[in-house]
């Protein structure tokens, strides 16, 4: 495993996955990339994709679901939406919210939320480099 990355990072071929990896490929000039879009399906709702992981993301980070959704261009009513969409596919919510008023709304993902948001991420890695000779065998085809 370890060969097979050195010989991949030799020919510019990198596992990056994650909006930092991304950036670090980009700064590196590495052109070719792996990054695997998983989504969670709870019978015919998307439970958990790139997007909603952005969402929960963001609302960790500024703690309103309309901070977050501005900072992903994203309506108020969507982020609603799939805030909703994630809670209800969840055993547990993965947000929890206090209404608004004079001193506005606030959000926060609960310990689920970061959790699930934590094995999201581990599952990203995972798939990276369980495609590992495949996707090394793959860079052999990109263009340098």
């Amino acid at each position: 495993q370890v060969r097979a990355r050195a010989a991949g990072e030799a020919r510019g071929i990198q596992d990056v996955s994650g909006v930092d990896g991304e950036a670090e490929a980009v700064r590196r000039g590495i052109v070719n990339t792996l990054k695997p879009r998983l989504r969670v399906l709870h019978g015919e709702e998307i439970a958990l994709g790139p997007g909603k992981v952005a969402l929960l993301e963001q609302i960790g980070k500024t703690g309103t679901i309309a901070e977050a959704a501005r900072l992903l261009d994203m309506s108020y009513t969507r982020a609603w939406h799939l805030v909703r969409t994630m809670n209800a596919c969840f055993r547990q919510p993965l947000v929890e919210t206090v209404r608004g008023g004079t001193g506005r709304g606030h959000a926060e993902l609960t310990e689920t939320g970061r959790a699930v948001l934590a094995l999201y991420h581990r599952m990203e890695e995972e798939s990276v480099r369980a495609a590992g000779s495949a996707w090394e065998e793959l860079g052999r085809y990109l263009a340098e």
